[in-house]
């Protein structure tokens, strides 16, 4: 069965005559059903820890719409929880973090294999996921890439340009090369403990990739990614790679060979006629419609979506949003994206 999952088949080259769809924030707070089990866990991170009502999350979308694919519901930073850090979630503005910014702060995180204790909720999900969901849906598995963890480690939150992160990484570059190599580490683990309880995809989102310019692009978001995925390979051969680095622009061109992923999604910052001359000849692609759509559905809605279909129809390609799902979005015009894929008129 696993060979016929049509996720699968096109992350392996094969190019389908309908792509497979499923949407990064699937399962997030644009469905009733999510924020009614959000509110029965309390808060956020006692819903990513309660193994039972995330996977109940993540079910809802593939009940409500039928996606190819289910992904995990949890969240990148609970890796920098896992190696120590303080983390909790201020309602209406996002997660908080104590900060490293200092040698003191990083010799007292844990070496990156004593994470799986704390994670060990994250893993019963996926085991509880592998046994329910649908034969044909495919399950995906996540992580945060180092360089994007590292930007909330250091500031503690989410900042509009990673400031302090770029001025760590200038000011101090020793200690910002260990505590990315303290993320990658417990990145691998944390991956591999997903294949292993049943994950049959991962995926490496760096969201903060673009704003690595230069040199420092191939050392902190090539590389890590690199070694990460080459980590995969050797402990769980057969198991396909999406990687994100967002923004990335030209850096797209050649980014998954060099990292030897299976698949590379794209944000909407590109034009999917540019993707599918220069990225989408080196094998599959994921993307990359706009997320506003989501919000403002009609004509443009059906019109855009049909385009991607019809200029990444040459190649491998798997249908997905830009970047995630607001919490805004009307679950119609989900219905309308996925029916527009689906009913193939974009094909005439």
């Amino acid at each position: 069965m696993a060979k016929e999952k049509l996720i699968l088949r096109a992350l392996a080259g094969e190019t389908l005559d309908t792509p497979p769809i499923w949407m990064m924030r699937q399962a997030g707070r644009y469905l009733p059903e999510y924020r009614a089990t959000r509110a029965e866990a309390g808060d956020f991170l006692s819903l990513c820890y309660n193994s039972d009502l995330a996977a109940e999350v993540t079910l809802q979308p593939i009940r409500r719409y039928g996606f190819d694919a289910a992904i995990l519901f949890a969240d990148i930073l609970l890796i920098p929880q896992a190696l120590g850090a303080d983390l909790w979630f201020v309602t209406g503005e996002g997660p908080r973090l104590s900060t490293i910014t200092d040698q003191a702060g990083f010799d007292a995180l844990k070496p990156g294999d004593a994470i799986h204790d704390l994670l060990a909720p994250v893993y019963g999900t996926v085991r509880t996921l592998a046994r329910e969901l649908p034969k044909e849906t495919t399950l995906i598995g996540f992580a945060g890439a180092p360089w994007t963890v590292a930007t909330y480690m250091i500031a503690g939150r989410g900042t509009p340009d990673q400031g302090p992160a770029h001025a760590l990484k200038a000011g101090n570059r020793p200690l910002f090369r260990a505590l990315m190599g303290r993320i990658e580490e417990a990145t691998i683990e944390y991956l591999s403990a997903q294949i292993e309880a049943g994950a049959e995809v991962v995926k490496l989102f760096d969201s903060w990739a673009g704003s690595l310019k230069g040199e420092d692009f191939q050392e902190f978001a090539l590389e890590p990614t690199r070694r990460i995925i080459a980590e995969m390979k050797v402990r769980h051969p057969g198991i396909p790679v999406i990687v994100f680095p967002r923004e990335a622009g030209e850096k797209y061109i050649g980014f998954s060979k060099a990292t030897g992923a299976d698949c590379v999604a794209l944000d909407n910052s590109v034009d999917a006629a540019w993707a599918a001359e220069h990225v989408q000849v080196d094998g599959c692609v994921q993307g990359n419609l706009k997320s506003s759509h989501m919000v403002t559905g009609g004509q443009a809605l059906v019109d855009e979506t049909g385009e991607i279909c019809r200029v990444l129809s040459k190649g491998p390609h798997i249908f997905n949003l830009g970047h995630g799902i607001t919490p805004d979005a009307d679950p119609e015009n989900v219905q309308l994206m996925i029916d527009t894929v689906r009913n193939g008129a974009w094909k005439g």
